[in-house]
């Protein structure tokens, strides 16, 4: 039985035809009769092309979020195989142990799910209304694939809500560990897949976590926003003298202090927890520098209303950085929020070390690791900003 069709206004199908995975809910014609959150439907334009396969939410403004440009296809546990054994043997070139984000939703073809692997372990999340009714087959096709032990569903998510879809965090499959060990960049760490952060672990930040090692030779670092500690552990790894750790939840600072252990730094790492512009205001009364600070925070921009606030956030967390940091060292920023541009934040950056009367040459600008692949033309999914700089 072929699928509805949901046909788009006149005029509205150039982003479509450019390969944009999403449509909006002004650029179609609502179907009648109404077809419930989660639909599977075929795209047509207003010329009569069917141009595509997508799942339809009427209560989200991403009306369609396409599926496949195979107009025939049908979505089943097989289209879900050949998606997810894609984006496997792409991790498997990239990565020689199974410690990974697996699935990173439009742009591994999967609008809405995103998959992390923690051995044989899986974090998974459902963020739209459309994976959520296609869990059954995708959940089909991973375990043929992947035979996990576990499956957790960590669909706590906000942007569920965007979607008319309640929060929740559901045992799918197996007894999900409090905590696993990872290895990343060598070293080994303990994730929290149940209780942690996000999906347990920051896997986007890999390779950033890498570079700070280039760095840290001989240096007292600071790490604001640490949770398990990857970016200052990094750094001890590479030879600093000692790390202070810094974040505002208990259990965050509990999982670095066991990751410092693990790895044997202990005694070169001292925590705070506390509320990272405070305790950096503090310090810089206290005349504290050090030859490296980090700073990854939480979004201060999550929607487009908020991007001028969260753009002065920015600048101020890089203002009172830069007066922590010795001379000839190292300020190391990121932001997660693809809201904004690597411009507007490289331009709040300079603007606050310019106020703490600082001068700055840049050293490196990155994203996310390539277990985070950028769909070409979906800017969103190319939202984590990294940026380092040497400060005179």
């Amino acid at each position: 039985m072929s699928y509805p069709i949901i046909r788009l206004k006149k005029g509205h199908d150039r982003r479509l035809r450019a390969g944009h995975p999403w449509i909006y809910s002004n650029e179609i014609v609502p179907p009648e009769p109404p077809l419930p959150a989660g639909s599977l439907v075929r795209v047509r334009t207003a010329d009569g092309k069917v141009f595509a396969v997508a799942y339809y939410n009427p209560h989200s403004l991403i009306a369609l979020r396409v599926l496949t440009r195979n107009k025939d296809a049908r979505i089943g546990r097989h289209f879900f195989a050949v998606r997810l054994e894609r984006a496997l043997r792409l991790r498997e070139r990239l990565f020689d142990r199974p410690f990974y984000r697996l699935v990173h939703g439009e742009a591994d073809g999967l609008p809405g799910l995103v998959v992390d692997r923690y051995g044989e372990h899986l974090v998974v999340q459902l963020n739209t209304a459309g994976m959520e009714r296609l869990w059954g087959p995708c959940r089909e096709a991973l375990d043929r694939l992947l035979e996990p032990k576990s499956i957790l569903l960590r669909n706590d998510s906000p942007v569920r809500t965007l979607e008319g879809l309640g929060e929740e965090v559901r045992i799918e499959l197996g007894a999900p560990p409090e905590r696993v060990r990872i290895e990343e960049n060598g070293l080994p760490f303990l994730a929290r897949p149940r209780g942690g952060q996000k999906t347990g672990w920051y896997y986007d930040q890999r390779l950033n976590r890498a570079f700070v090692r280039l760095l840290a030779r001989d240096q007292e670092v600071l790490d604001l926003y640490c949770y398990g500690g990857g970016f200052a552990l990094n750094a001890l790894h590479a030879g600093a003298r000692s790390a202070l750790l810094v974040d505002s939840s208990a259990r965050a600072l509990e999982l670095a202090r066991d990751n410092a252990r693990l790895q044997g730094v202990g005694e070169r790492v001292t925590v705070e927890e506390g509320e990272a512009f405070a305790v950096a205001e503090r310090l810089a009364g206290e005349r504290r520098r050090f030859g490296l600070v980090i700073a990854d925070p939480p979004s201060f921009v999550k929607s487009r209303a908020k991007l001028a606030t969260g753009l002065r956030a920015y600048r101020r967390l890089a203002e009172r950085c830069a007066r922590l940091v010795a001379e000839g060292g190292a300020l190391c920023l990121s932001c997660c929020s693809h809201n904004v541009t690597p411009e507007d934040f490289r331009r709040e950056i300079l603007i606050g070390i310019r106020n703490a009367g600082r001068g700055a040459r840049q050293l490196a600008f990155a994203g996310a690791g390539p277990d985070h692949p950028v769909h070409p033309v979906l800017a969103e999914t190319a939202y984590l900003k990294f940026f380092a700089f040497v400060l005179d």
